[in-house]
């Protein structure tokens, strides 16, 4: 258990950090999401462009652990929307309750968490990760808060398309595909570069932390507090469970994953939702359940993760 709070308990230190400093007026909510917009659009990139851009692409494409966190992340989607169908009052609560049960804090929390303890791994993970997330969970999310509108939408495949768009023009994509196709193409960045690149890069860990500990102040703790129950209990405990079997399952596809990407996997399912989840719920004016839901998720973590990577390693 020693070894275990040496991993969770710097990453809820950083949290509380904060956290304090925002509620003692050091920083403002507004500083907090400039921030965010730093980490999101420069650091994260750099370090998602580093992790690929200095490996071969045969290092980083991990077919087995694709499938991993790609079914179970489908898995999880296709639970709590089925849960939700009967436990939301409505759909835009059910979608809202969907997309909070099924997309991890990949780069706020889970980079972090696999630094300490996948410390050589933890870019892969994350562009692995990223990837499952960006291209295929959260547009099927996004897609199914879109359908909660009244009236008429118009085509589903402009809106699909729109939707994918939207995710191409991130900054962190770009990153990725940059990564990508210097790998692939085999050039060699000077060293100057790579220097520039490792420097943006190791900015995103602490960082990212202090805006999820600060975003967390004033954070509404009223409202449904039974349905952002329901959806923390999703994210933490059913997401992961889901990733566990099918990495259970994997031989029976006639893939293999290695043991330290099979703990990489089901942590990353037992992230608390990403950080902005109240945002993309505020649309449907639901932003007071998602901020319950991720102040009561991102809390529990602590304790799950402990348990998780206890029983884990």
């Amino acid at each position: 258990m020693h070894d275990i709070l040496a991993i969770t308990f710097p990453i809820y230190a950083a949290i509380l950090i904060g956290y304090a400093i925002v509620a003692r007026g050091w920083f403002s909510a507004a500083d907090m999401r400039t921030l965010g917009k730093y980490v999101l659009n420069i650091a994260l990139p750099a370090l998602l462009f580093k992790a690929v851009a200095s490996r071969d692409l045969a290092e980083i494409f991990h077919p087995g652990y694709l499938t991993v966190f790609l079914l179970g992340g489908l898995a999880a989607i296709a639970v709590a929307f089925c849960w939700f169908t009967f436990a939301a009052s409505d759909p835009a609560r059910r979608a809202v309750a969907t997309l909070g049960s099924s997309c991890p804090n990949s780069g706020f929390i889970g980079y972090p968490v696999m630094l300490l303890v996948f410390p050589d791994l933890a870019g892969i993970v994350l562009a692995l990760n990223f990837l499952v997330e960006n291209v295929v969970l959260i547009p099927i999310c996004l897609i199914l808060m879109d359908m909660s509108k009244d009236g008429d939408h118009g085509s589903i495949l402009k809106r699909i398309a729109n939707i994918l768009w939207g995710v191409a023009k991130r900054p962190m994509v770009i990153g990725l595909a940059l990564g990508i196709v210097v790998s692939v193409s085999g050039i060699s960045l000077p060293s100057p570069a790579m220097r520039l690149f490792e420097m943006l890069a190791a900015s995103a860990a602490a960082l990212s932390l202090i805006v999820i500990g600060g975003s967390l102040f004033g954070l509404p703790a009223k409202g449904n507090r039974a349905l952002a129950t329901q959806i923390a209990v999703g994210k933490l405990v059913v997401h992961p469970a889901l990733v566990a079997l099918v990495v259970v399952a994997l031989p029976l596809l006639g893939m293999t994953l290695s043991p330290e990407l099979a703990v990489a996997a089901i942590l990353s399912a037992a992230m608390p939702m990403f950080g902005i989840y109240a945002v993309l719920a505020q649309e449907r004016g639901l932003e007071g359940l998602a901020s319950l839901a991720m102040l009561i998720a991102t809390s529990a973590a602590f304790v799950t993760l402990s348990l998780l990577l206890l029983w884990l390693t």
